[in-house]
């Protein structure tokens, strides 16, 4: 029986975690190694403890509505895309409205996890914990780690060739490689007429093409030149970084900066490096459709987007035309062919969010290139053979690589990636179902709403409500949606699951999605909403455990809010649509009886690499 979780991390899947522990009975620990709560949204100019923050000018890329709290509506007059500063205000409300923060532990860093040895019966897990330099040791029947995906910054160096190698040549010692001489074939090249040969045990010999008697470290640094790490970290002689480092645009004023990758956070600094530095690149190598944040009409995209209606129709449509209407709606802003961005044609690709980047490409203050061969020492060389001279700085806007340093060896080996886990949560070879892992997931909308979606069902879990199936069916849920092998191991597909498809499928488990069909015969005007208009996350709590008295409001009064930020002067619009919206109700009706009937009668699919959104 699960009475006392450990809740590892104060950001947004914590606070979340620790509200739905309480919600169920539970008796929540957070343990949290800064002073204050917000995770990556808390900004700070310190990266002390390797700690990850958002930089100065970020907004988010999903509106208020479609990312708030199921059962907490944030304030109407808050804008619809909020600055790091008001969604932080935005979670420390509520904390507060809650009472959260006395069952967080600040300043106090999960040391290790570990399975009790009784764990095959009691499910139960040893916590170490250090506060101010003092250790202590607590256990606990269940853990929710929730550090999220922003952990360890992803910069592939190896990338990028170092120059070409010479021969490798027989160890000097006339040993051949015997026992007394094991040698490794290393031999990098370290400026022009001159190399070194790396062997494991020998005395250092001096000569033009000399043999070193290297340490570890040496050895260490060997293999990493021959891996291609030498290509920048011992050629360029300018200065490169992770986006994990940048924090605003003054170091950069006057130079020229290259910024490889192309997510949200390279479109972004892109543009903002644009304004102050001399020149600014910006390399991808893969397909990407850009769209603004502003839909037709001025409303947010996401509300406009991410709707059930449009999800049926995904569902319905062969996938070609899907794709056909998608790629003319993503050209009809600009020929994305045109800017060197996208094709039709592209069998991957990704999506971002930028309103400003297509300008600066039209005005070419950013210059779009291809992927990086190599760099020099103050160039970079790419692989359609063009090179910029003179750059003074790379950013890396690379993303990030998981971790949990604090889980034992023999649980973090279970699973490489959020695909090898039950749902995304749950390592499903575990003995008991007793560790979830919070936040580690990608979705086309907001990751705070699967955040939370995910603390729900596992908090029921955890307080019996609701069950997991056998390990056998966890097992082949899993081989069933990871993807097939890649053919270049070097690649890392971002994939993404459909925000829609995943927040129905957990709130399915969990009793509480929403009947759309019995909507329409009992509350039509709720359902016609909750159906045609966006999926907002309050739709979670109309029925089932956590149902709030507020749900069905909180959906009626979604565009009210949406508009009222907006509403800072007044104009006369004398015109009316309220006559053409009741025949639209009246006309979607049938449509809508039908999509609920053939959603109740045929599964959908859950997967999908097309990339939008996320918080």
């Amino acid at each position: 029986m699960v009475r006392r979780v450990a809740v590892i991390g104060a950001g947004v899947g914590g606070l979340v975690s620790v509200k739905c522990c309480l919600d169920e009975g539970l008796e929540p620990t957070c343990f949290e190694r800064t002073e204050d709560i917000g995770g990556i949204w808390r900004y700070t100019d310190s990266m002390d403890g390797g700690r990850v923050s958002v930089y100065r000018s970020v907004i988010t890329n999903t509106s208020k509505e479609m990312s708030c709290f199921s059962d907490f509506p944030c304030p109407e007059d808050f804008p619809n895309y909020l600055p790091h500063g008001l969604l932080l205000e935005y979670f420390r409300m509520y904390a507060r409205h809650f009472n959260l923060l006395r069952h967080i532990r600040f300043k106090t860093t999960a040391l290790s996890v570990r399975r009790r040895p009784d764990f095959a019966t009691s499910g139960q897990w040893e916590v170490v914990t250090e506060t101010n330099g003092v250790r202590e040791s607590h256990v606990f029947d269940a853990v929710m780690v929730c550090t999220g995906h922003y952990q360890e910054p992803y910069l592939p160096l190896a990338s990028f060739p170092a120059p070409t190698l010479g021969r490798v040549g027989p160890c000097p010692h006339g040993n051949g490689g015997g026992d007394s001489w094991e040698w490794e074939k290393y031999l990098v090249k370290m400026q022009p007429g001159s190399c070194m040969r790396i062997c494991k045990a020998g005395p250092s010999r001096g000569g033009a093409g000399r043999w070193h008697h290297p340490g570890s470290q040496d050895l260490q640094r060997a293999s990493q030149l021959q891996a291609g790490v030498g290509g920048i970290d011992t050629r360029f002689k300018g200065q490169y970084l992770h986006s994990r480092e940048y924090k605003d645009v003054e170091a950069f004023r006057g130079k020229r900066v290259l910024v490889v990758g192309i997510g949200n956070t390279g479109g972004d600094l892109s543009v903002e490096l644009s304004h102050v530095a001399a020149k600014v690149f910006l390399s991808t190598r893969s397909s990407t459709w850009v769209f603004s944040r502003v839909s037709d009409h001025g409303f947010p995209f996401d509300m406009v987007s991410t709707t059930r209606f449009n999800h049926f129709l995904d569902w319905l449509l062969p996938s070609a035309l899907t794709r056909r209407i998608r790629f003319r709606k993503f050209n009809s802003w600009f020929n994305h062919a045109n800017y060197g961005l996208a094709s039709t044609k592209s069998s991957y690709f990704k999506v971002i969010i930028n309103e400003e980047l297509p300008f600066c490409l039209l005005s070419g203050t950013v210059v779009l290139k291809p992927n990086v061969k190599e760099f020099t020492e103050n160039s970079a060389v790419f692989e359609d053979g063009t090179i910029e001279e003179n750059i003074d700085v790379v950013l890396f806007a690379t993303g990030y690589i998981f971790s949990f340093p604090f889980l034992e060896e023999s649980v973090r080996s279970l699973f490489d990636d959020n695909r090898s886990l039950y749902k995304s949560i749950f390592p499903p070879q575990l003995e008991k179902p007793t560790l979830a892992i919070i936040g580690l997931v990608q979705l086309t909308g907001s990751v705070m709403v699967g955040t939370e979606m995910q603390a729900r069902w596992v908090t029921g879990i955890f307080a019996g409500w609701n069950k997991l199936p056998p390990t056998s069916r966890m097992m082949a849920d899993v081989l069933k949606k990871k993807p097939p092998v890649k053919r270049n191991p070097s690649e890392r597909e971002n994939l993404k699951i459909s925000f829609i498809s995943y927040t129905d499928e957990i709130a399915s488990c969990a009793g509480i999605k929403p009947n759309v069909l019995r909507l329409l015969l009992t509350d039509p005007r709720l359902a016609l909403a909750i159906f045609f208009g966006p999926c907002t996350p309050y739709q979670y709590r109309l029925v089932g455990r956590g149902k709030w008295s507020g749900a069905r409001d909180a959906i009626l009064t979604q565009w009210q809010r949406t508009l009222k930020p907006l509403r800072t002067r007044v104009v006369d619009d004398s015109s009316s649509g309220s006559s053409g919206w009741r025949w639209m109700c009246l006309l979607a009706l049938p449509v809508a009886l039908t999509a609920g009937f053939l959603l109740s009668k045929y599964p959908q699919p859950g997967w999908s690499l097309r990339a939008g959104p996320r918080l």
